[in-house]
């Protein structure tokens, strides 16, 4: 008989490995098979898709977020039409990698695919796109396909972990470390922190760390997304949720594009809704930068930013989104934004002073309850 070798791996690896390698190539067996049997009577295969663009798909459960519906809308790809044709063969494309790949028990970030031909695939985001339809039509996460993201991402603070091949990643206050990027292989958490702090932007995060915010506020944890957070932060900041079972909260500018971002963390987004249970945090709360904040502050006029027409529209489109309405709160400061017509960044605060969000803000908010 023959020997099959993994190489050096974790328990947590053949674990997986164990568990996933049939239902994953037998998922995409099936897939041929429909495709085979359809050729045998002459009729053009036909690949049908969920729409995860429709907010009709979707429902909203306080305790998950946005999921997708059972009965959900979907699309078909079919192989003789002109127009989608060139998906449906790139779908067969990256389903033969991730065969090949679940077989070999090797892994792929989304970049490797791309490059490995930029000609057929185009851009990163055709590549993007069509591995997370595939995650969702076999109705399997993405990282159990093989295939990895590039991480964005960064933490700091009081953590420590141990990632899948063995490699211990100690956090500290003052040095970062980047997310990683298989969160699911990571074990052995320990920390003594007693919150967790969301950073929108990178700017801020590392002003933060400069500030040396985690030491005069330790214990704590401070995960940035640089902006949209990844698959890989979403994963952590739940991982992080399940395991530590600490408050979480977030610090954003007072815009719509923050607010945006703040609900993917907490409540998840449209086109990844049929992975909510892995990848939303209910019980993140908003700390700042709030709406009401600005004028309770009385920051400067001319440290604010008037609200674009896109941003009335996009404020006006989150107003009537199915979570807000549980959340009066997160609602009157959407109000008192739309009203002010102005919005403001985090770096507003430095016309009070130039510490004062580490050395005032922050310290005070947590102090006293300054959230919602």
């Amino acid at each position: 008989a023959s020997v099959t070798t993994l190489g050096p791996t974790s328990y947590f690896a053949i674990r997986d490995l164990l568990h996933g390698y049939s239902e994953i190539l037998g998922a995409i067996e099936n897939v041929i098979q429909d495709i085979v049997t359809s050729l045998a009577r002459n009729k053009a295969p036909v690949l049908t898709l969920v729409n995860r663009s429709d907010w009709g798909n979707i429902q909203f459960k306080d305790s998950v977020g946005l999921q997708m519906i059972s009965h959900y809308n979907t699309r078909q790809i079919k192989s003789d039409c002109p127009k989608s044709a060139p998906k449906f063969a790139l779908i067969l494309k990256i389903l033969s990698v991730i065969y090949k790949m679940v077989q070999n028990n090797t892994y792929a970030t989304k970049r490797d695919i791309y490059y490995s031909d930029t000609i057929l695939f185009g851009s990163q985001s055709v590549v993007d796109n069509i591995v997370n339809d595939i995650s969702c039509m076999l109705k399997i996460p993405r990282r159990s396909l093989h295939i990895l993201s590039t991480t964005k991402g960064c933490i700091a603070g009081n953590l420590s972990y141990t990632e899948e091949d063995g490699t211990k990643v100690n956090c500290t206050c003052s040095a970062t470390a980047v997310v990683p990027s298989n969160v699911q292989g990571i074990r052995n958490v320990i920390t003594d922190a007693k919150f967790i702090l969301i950073v929108e932007k990178d700017a801020t995060f590392q002003r933060l760390l400069d500030d040396d915010f985690c030491n005069k506020l330790s214990p704590c944890i401070m995960i940035t997304g640089k902006g949209v957070p990844d698959l890989n932060t979403r994963l952590l900041v739940r991982k992080l949720w399940d395991t530590c079972h600490i408050p979480i909260f977030t610090l954003m500018d007072a815009d719509p594009h923050g607010i945006e971002i703040m609900c993917i963390y907490k409540y998840g987004s449209v086109s990844m809704s049929f992975e909510a249970h892995h990848l939303t945090v209910p019980a993140i709360r908003w700390l700042g930068l709030l709406p009401s904040d600005i004028e309770r502050l009385n920051i400067r006029k001319d440290a604010l930013i008037p609200l674009t027409k896109q941003d009335q529209n996009k404020l006006a489109s989150m107003q009537k989104r199915p979570y807000v309405a549980c959340q009066p709160m997160w609602k009157k400061e959407m109000e008192i934004m739309a009203a002010s017509k102005m919005k403001a960044e985090i770096q507003a605060l430095t016309s009070l002073s130039s510490d004062y969000l580490s050395r005032v803000y922050l310290p005070s908010k947590l102090q006293f309850g300054g959230w919602i």
